[in-house]
Order: C-alpha cells, then structure tokens, then sequence
C-alpha cells in the first residue's frame, strides 16, 4: 500500500496560498469594483479579508481532521453526506473555473497592451491561451508550479513598489465622496470583490502533503491572508488616489494604467507583462484545482465513472481537466466580467458559509473519527459570524447569483439522483442529526475523556505511518528507471554494515493529481516486490519492501533517510551531479543535505562483480572509503586493485609515499588487494581506459562544475561518463 507524503513545509504552504489570491483579484477586479463605491474600495478589501478569515479558520481545522486530497468537497461531504457533496463538488468547481474565465480576460486586456491586440478580441485571445493551459495540465508539466513561485515573488515585488511611489502621489481631491454609492454600494462592493481571497483555503486541499499541518496550516492561512490584505488595500487606496473614479471604473487593467501615470509608458509596459505572466500563471492554476473537484466525486462515485479516470502516460486527470476548460470557454464566450466576477463570488460564499456549517455539526455532534488537531478559536462565534456575514453578502451580491445558486442545488439534486442515490456513505447530519442533545453532551464527555488518557502515551505518527524498518542500515530508493533493481539492492547489501535494509518504491506524479490517486499498487509494484523478495532469500539477507507517492521526489527521499536513521542511501544514477537553477536534479539537492552517507550506483550492465577498482583522488578519506570497498569485495568474493593517478610532473619521493601509505592501508584488509599508480595528466582519460579491465569502479564525491555548468544543470561526473564498467559514487559524511 502507498502512503502519502508530507513533504510542504511553512513557506512553501504561504507561496502557494498567496499565489492562489494573487492575479485577477488585484490586477483586474479594481477598476470594476470602484464603480461601485469609490474611493472606499480600500475598505471594501479590507473588510472582504475579515470575512473571510471565518473559513479559512474552520477549513484550516477540518483539514487537520481530515488530511486528504480534494480539500472543501470532502468537508462538505463528510458532514452533509453525499447529496449536498454533490452541490458543494459542483459550487467549488463552478467558482474557481469562473475565477480562472475572469483571470483569462483580464490576461488579454494586459496582452493587448504589450503586443498591441485591439481590444474587441481579448476573449477570443484568452481562450487561444486557454488552449495552451489545458495542454499544460493534461501533460503534467511540473516546471509550470515551479515558475509560478518565480511569478508570485516578481508580482509582489512590483505592487509593494506600486504601493510605496503612488502614496507619495495621491491627490486627496480624488478620495471623496468616500462612500459615492452609500452603505449598500460598500456592502455589495465587499461582496463583489470576496473571490479576491478565494485562494487563500486553496492549501487545505493538499493537507494531506504539509509538515505538521496542525500548526503549518493555519499559519500559513492567516499568514498569507495577512500579506494580501495589507497588498489589496493599499493598492486600491493608491487606484483610487491616483486615477479619477470615472476612468478608474471602465479599467479592467488598472494596475497597468496606474504605473503608466506613476512612472511613464515604458514601466507601465514591464508591469503589463508581468499582469500577463501573472493572471497566466493564475488561470492555470485554478484549471488545476478546479479539476481536483469533479474527479474527487467521481472516485466517491458521485460522478460517472469516467470522470475519475486517469491518463495511462501522464498521470493527470484528463477527463476533468478537458471538461473544466471547455466550460470555461463558454463563460468567456457569453458572460461579461460583472457578471463573471460576480458568480465566483457567490458560489465561494456559497461554499464558505458550508464550511463553517460543517464544522459546527462535526463538533456538535460528536463525530467518532472527528479529531483535529487543531482548533479554532473562539467557537462558534466565528463560525456564526462567517455564516451571517456571508448570508449577507449573498444578498447584496442581487438577484441573479441567488438564481444560479437555486440552479446549482437543482442540477446538484439531479446528478445526486442519477449517479449518487446508490452512495454507502452517510453525512454525520443523517447520522447524528436527530439524536438528543443530551445523549450527545454526554458522548462527548466521554469521548474527551479518553481522548485525554490516550493523550498521555500519545507517539506522533510518522509520514510513512511506521512502516519502515527503524533498524535499516541502508535505504534504497527505487524509482522505476533502474536497470535492475535486484542489481542496486545487492550493492547496498555489500555496503550494509547492519541485518536489514530498507527498499522503498517511489512513484512522483505531477501535481495535477492526487496522491491518494494511486493509492492501489499495479502490477509492476507487485512484481517488483516479489523479485525483492526472491533476492532477499537466495541471499540470505533481510530486504524489507515498501512504496509511496509524493509530489516532491527529493523531500521524500531525504526523509526515508532520517526516519529510518540509516548509515546510508543508495540509488541509481545517470551520472548527473547536480541542481541546476534551471534544471532541476534531485541528486544535487540530496548530496547536500541528506543526512546519511551517500552512495550512487549507475548501472552499466555488469551482473557479476569479481575484480574492483577503487580509484582515490587528492584530498579524500582513503580509510573510510578502503573500507567499504572491501565490504563489497567480501559480498562478491572480488579482487581489490587501488589506484593512483597522479600527475607528469609529480616526483618519485611523492610516488614512493602514496605507495608505502596506500601498502600500509590494504596490509589491513582480508580482501585480496594490489596498489596500482600512474602517471598521466589525464586522470578521466586514464581511469577510463583502465576500467575495462574491471567489473565496478568505486569513486569519492567529484569536484564541483563550473557555474554555467551548475547554471544549467548539464553537469556530469566525468570519469562516470567515460567508465566501461558499473560506477559506485561515495559521497561520506565522517
């Protein structure tokens, strides 16, 4: 079985947050939303993130109860039950593939600035690079996430810049009336620009992948909603100080036509591009999230059942992510942006207003599997606060959110009956909902008490849910790519200095997917396994077997390292050394901070190792890696030859000396050893050629590359590139 790894800690949890508010919330929405109350539009945004702060608390508690992919639907589900899953599943997917439409449009305003696009054909320009996103999600390209960090750093780089020179530039003339449409203008203008901050619960999705999240989560929710706030309201406040409210309200790029006022056309260009990177980067993903939701109800079998299914090649949910885009099509084809906005911001109220309803039933009724380890404070006054607030806002957002609401509960009742009616499952409302209230306080009291025993012998449960042998002396990785597994599972029983060893498969999908996705092992894990199984009797030796899924394949790595407390990891290997800025390889982020020593085999076809040569270059620990050589000499029953290259120019005094030292060395093994050294300028040149005559060639960690080498992230390590045998890399921490 595969388990789930954590492998999102703090900061990266607040990056992916602020990058799920950053974009059309800031970039677009403005311009629209100061129509309607003018110069208090700073307020609106500031009193916006207040209601929100409600459910990002309460999803940040139900997430920690419930640690799984798919985020608000399965809250929603769980505490309803299956019918009003349904609703919720279609409300969330509705509400970010109309935040990511809006994003779309707003990408071609930008665009039309920088390329010079008339403005009549910016929708049909979004939807052209809409084209473009669907290609990038069904192919689970993982760089795009990566550049997205890049995005959001460079965007709120540019609003703080933004913020700082239009304070010193505002013309008090412009900020009054304050209020141009009274208390109902600020009221619906708080309501129209709430979707702003939809992404601020967007992390509670994949709680299931962050460190520690009883503390990381919330943290990061009020953290990041915190940073977009103080963002949002300043930059409006310098919108409406800068630009008059009449041309201010018909921008729906004003964050373009502010720069332009602040510090001319050509930084007005420069921050047009990156609103065009930016909302982007936004749309993709919220085509990413909003897949998550209708694929997560088709596994529960809400959905047919082809909406659950998964590429055979890329990983990615294909179905969901086709159809999400096609309905994006049609709202920028047919919906201006009020209209657009307006909707996203409904239905996440909508779902908002659920999520702090759930939490009160989860907690009201006692709920058996309902612990999270984490609270929010001040129940329920928050939560009946976020409630009220919400309903409020509902109201004022006028009558044809309402309407699309009353459809999506129809439309939701209907696909319930066609495809959901059948569910095992039941909401905890159904199952608790109509016992007393007295029954229920005493359950919970009883169940607190308990709680509070079991509390006293409580072991954090590890990432790997303690299935991994403490005792191991060295972890494998096996990663789908080896030559033969059976070939690197022997190498790391040579360098073993304990009983067991540790293999874990390791399967990466790209983030378009869900972990718990691949959750069932397929015929190659099970094969692989056995295979494992057969070579950890033939030779006598203690192999245990595991598999995971991650989204991040070195974070993961690196902690089957410390959880196991092993003396070493071995993996397969190409040859590359390093990360580069550019291009990322794990093994370069391993080699400097894994914890244990560090061993890459790359496998170049040889099975049966009978002569070894370790090759020993300046500077290194000739003991320490003598030592594991003849480990592995006394698993193979092979032959030692340690070799010297040294250069041309070096005197015979010097030769004599590593000769009488490296004697000295190899008197001290049982293996049978010889002491070889050259002379050649040409060191790679030189081991390469005399590695023809052996089966394994064993290296100490090289010398780094240059920088355009590291740069670009084409760095090799030579002399395993040249080598015509199997190449054993020792990277040792002693």
């Amino acid at each position: 079985m595969k388990k789930l790894e954590r492998s999102l800690g703090l900061s990266a949890v607040i990056a992916i947050s602020v990058g799920g508010m950053l974009g059309s919330g800031i970039f677009v929405l403005p311009g629209i939303a100061a129509a309607k109350t003018g110069p208090s539009l700073w307020l609106a945004y500031l009193l916006a993130a207040i209601c929100i702060l409600p459910a990002a608390l309460s999803k940040s508690e139900l997430a920690t109860a419930m640690p799984s992919s798919g985020g608000t639907y399965v809250y929603i589900e769980r505490a309803f039950g299956p019918l009003f899953g349904t609703i919720s599943g279609i409300g969330l997917w509705l509400s970010l593939l109309l935040k990511s439409s809006f994003a779309l449009v707003g990408f071609g305003a930008y665009l039309s600035v920088v390329v010079n696009i008339d403005e009549g054909l910016t929708k049909l320009v979004a939807i052209s690079f809409l084209a473009i996103i669907l290609l990038l999600n069904i192919y689970g390209v993982k760089k795009v996430g990566k550049v997205q960090m890049v995005v959001v750093t460079i965007s709120v780089i540019s609003l703080i810049l933004i913020s700082f020179f239009g304070l010193q530039n505002i013309d008090a003339k412009l900020l009054t009336p304050f209020m141009t449409e009274g208390n109902t203008g600020l009221i619906s203008t708080i309501a129209f620009v709430y979707i702003s901050y939809a992404g601020v619960t967007k992390v509670a999705a994949i709680a299931g992948e962050i460190k520690n999240p009883s503390k990381n989560l919330p943290l990061a929710m009020i953290l990041s909603l915190v940073i977009i706030a103080t963002i949002y309201v300043f930059i409006s406040f310098v919108l409406v100080g800068n630009i008059p409210l009449d041309q201010l309200s018909v921008d729906i790029k004003p964050i373009y036509t502010v720069t332009t006022i602040l510090a001319g056309e050509q930084v007005g260009y420069a921050v047009a591009i990156i609103g065009v990177i930016t909302l982007m980067s936004m749309a993709n993903s919220g085509v990413l999230a909003s897949s998550r939701f209708p694929f997560a109800m088709a596994r529960d079998k809400l959905l047919p059942e082809f909406m659950g299914k998964i590429h055979s090649k890329h990983m990615t949910p294909v179905v969901t992510i086709i159809m999400t885009c096609v309905a994006m099509t049609f709202v920028i084809l047919f919906l201006d942006v009020v209209k657009i906005a307006k909707l996203a911001s409904a239905f996440k109220v909508m779902m908002f207003i659920s999520v702090n309803l759930s939490v009160i039933i989860l907690r009201e009724t006692s709920a058996q599997w309902y612990r999270p380890t984490y609270k929010s404070p001040l129940y329920p006054f928050v939560q009946i606060f976020g409630i009220i607030s919400g309903i409020v806002l509902l109201v004022f957002l006028g009558p044809m959110p309402a309407i699309a609401i009353l459809v999506i509960f129809i439309v939701g009742g209907v696909v319930y009956y066609f495809f959901g009616k059948d569910a095992t499952r039941t909401g905890v409302l159904r199952n608790y909902g109509h016992r007393p209230a007295l029954y229920l306080f005493y359950t919970k009291k009883k169940a607190q008490k308990k709680d509070s025993q079991r509390a006293v012998n409580n072991i954090e449960s590890q990432n790997f849910d303690g299935a991994l042998n403490p005792n191991a002396g060295v972890v494998v990785p096996l990663l789908g790519n080896e030559q033969s597994a059976e070939m690197l599972v022997e190498i790391a029983a040579a360098i073993n200095q304990r009983d067991a060893i540790q293999t874990v498969n390791i399967t990466e999908v790209p983030n378009q997917t869900f972990l718990d996705a691949f959750m069932k092992d397929d015929p190659k894990i099970i094969s692989l396994e056995r295979r494992i199984s057969d070579l950890s009797k033939s030779k006598d030796i203690e192999v245990d077997f595991e598999s995971v899924v991650t989204h991040e394949l070195s974070n993961t790595i690196d902690r089957l390292s410390s959880q196991t407390n092993c003396d070493w990891l071995v993996m397969g290997w190409n040859g590359r050394a390093h990360s580069g800025i550019l291009v990322s390889n794990p093994i370069g982020w391993l080699l400097t901070n894994i914890k244990s020593d560090f061993a890459l085999f790359k496998d170049n076809g040889v099975r049966y190792i009978s002569k070894v040569l370790l090759a020993l270059r300046p500077g290194r620990k000739d003991k320490n890696f003598l030592a594991v050589a003849e480990r592995i000499c006394s698993f193979y029953g092979a032959e030692l030859t340690l070799l010297h290259v040294v250069s041309e120019q070096t005197p015979d005094k010097e030769i004599d000396a590593i000769k009488s030292n490296s004697l000295r060395l190899t008197s001290k093994i049982k293996t049978t050893s010889q002491v070889q050294i050259l002379k050649n300028n040409d060191s790679i040149e030189t081991i390469s050629t005399v590695s023809a005559g052996y089966d394994l060639l064993i290296l100490g960690t090289p010398q780094k590359d240059n920088w355009i080498s590291v740069l670009f992230g084409t760095g090799k390590d030579k002399f395993t590139e040249k080598s015509a045998c199997s190449v054993l890399r020792l990277t040792m921490k002693d």
